[in-house]
């Protein structure tokens, strides 16, 4: 068996014996630490993308890798067949930090897997089929989060796409309208979509949303893969002055929730929860005890440490700082899930970061850079950061 030695040999026998899926970055994570990824040859890059949003708390934060290790050494996992403390104690946790009236967990092991049993307890409780989902929105790569997924090649790549989804523009109340007749069991979309260049709509917009689904029985879903587990500076986006305080009888949740075990969670309310019986929905390592163990470390570690406030202080820093990066033509989202718009195309922008170890994130839109740092983020860090992107303007220019 070869030797691993070099940063050549682990990008040689990765190519060879794993499926291409994504274009990598040529760096080879061996550790990290907070905001810091370390390579096997020693060298240091500032991480402002978490891994797609996953590492919430930082690398290997100390408090969540002890809660991962004290439950190794019980038992690595049991299916929800049985009871479990750990879980119990997740749930809890969990529901405690929800917005009312969520009042229900359930536990699977990744976003778009949670996104697909969101979809199915909405028709279920509804008795209806088709879901209405948003232009730029992205849910996942299974099935019926892929069909529900309207931007770029994502449905394309997904064919045959499963029936019953209807596309309505973002931010444009009145479209939704005409889709929402009584066929309809759900609205779905992403409250801050990502990869479509970090969008919003205005706070109005999912207030009214509310006030459709009500006014029509549908039931109204957050896609808060990303945006949920206190990215936007709040637990969760529903709930939030930015959406008008507005909660949807759903939430989604996954990336971050556990720090960087796969798990995923639907929050749901109890009249959405009375509609599901035994056998309805399962999963075999959902709610795994290990990933349980992750949860309630991740949540206990942003409480304990204040990462909620942290995200507010150091995000207003650094909209601050990027007045100065006159390149930076606007900055979207909210939190730590932000999209810096550049008159031209953000490649090379991303890529001159790079050579000056520091990763980003690109999206669907060629002018947006996106930033999903570790909430523990921190000004000095954000200063490492804003000096590079202005070398970085100024060479990609």
């Amino acid at each position: 068996m070869m030797s691993i030695v070099n940063t050549n040999d682990v990008t040689v026998i990765e190519e060879q014996y794993q499926l291409a899926t994504y274009k990598k970055m040529p760096v080879v994570a061996e550790r990290g630490e907070g905001v810091w990824i370390y390579t096997n040859e020693g060298e240091r890059y500032l991480d402002l993308y978490g891994g797609h949003a996953v590492a919430g708390t930082g690398h290997c934060h100390p408090h969540v890798v002890k809660a991962i290790r004290d439950q190794t050494e019980k038992i690595l996992f049991y299916s929800n067949l049985v009871y479990s403390d750990i879980r119990a104690r997740a749930a809890e946790k969990l529901i405690s930090i929800a917005p009312q009236p969520l009042t229900k967990a359930f536990f699977c092991n990744s976003g778009t897997e949670a996104n697909e049993n969101a979809m199915r307890m909405a028709r279920m409780a509804t008795g209806r089929e088709n879901i209405i989902t948003f232009s730029g929105g992205f849910h996942g790569r299974t099935a019926d989060a892929i069909s529900a997924t309207f931007l770029g090649k994502y449905r394309e790549i997904g064919k045959p796409n499963v029936p019953g989804h209807l596309e309505a523009e973002f931010g444009d109340i009145e479209s939704v309208r005409a889709l929402a007749d009584d066929s309809v069991a759900a609205i779905m979309l992403e409250p801050i979509q990502s990869m479509a260049g970090v969008k919003m709509a205005e706070p109005s917009f999912y207030r009214e949303l509310r006030e459709l689904c009500d006014e029509r029985g549908v039931v109204l879903i957050y896609d808060e893969v990303q945006t949920g587990v206190g990215r936007t500076g709040e637990w969760f986006f529903a709930g939030s002055d930015a959406g008008d305080g507005v909660v949807p009888d759903i939430i989604s949740l996954a990336k971050a929730l556990g720090s960087g075990v796969p798990v995923g969670a639907c929050l749901v309310t109890e009249k959405i929860a009375s509609h599901i019986k035994e056998n309805d929905l399962g999963t075999t390592f959902g709610g795994g005890m290990m990933a349980m163990a992750a949860v309630v470390g991740t949540l206990e570690a942003i409480e304990d440490d204040g990462m909620l406030a942290n995200v507010r202080e150091v995000e207003s820093y650094l909209r601050e700082r990027l007045r100065e990066v006159e390149q930076v033509v606007s900055v979207q989202g909210r939190g730590f899930l932000l999209g810096l718009e550049f008159a031209d195309k953000a490649k090379p922008v991303h890529e001159a970061l790079l050579e000056r170890k520091v990763i980003t994130g690109t999206s669907s839109d060629a002018n947006v850079l996106r930033l999903l740092p570790p909430l523990c983020l921190q000004k000095s860090e954000v200063d490492l950061f804003v000096d590079a992107l202005a070398q970085s303007v100024s060479h990609a220019g």
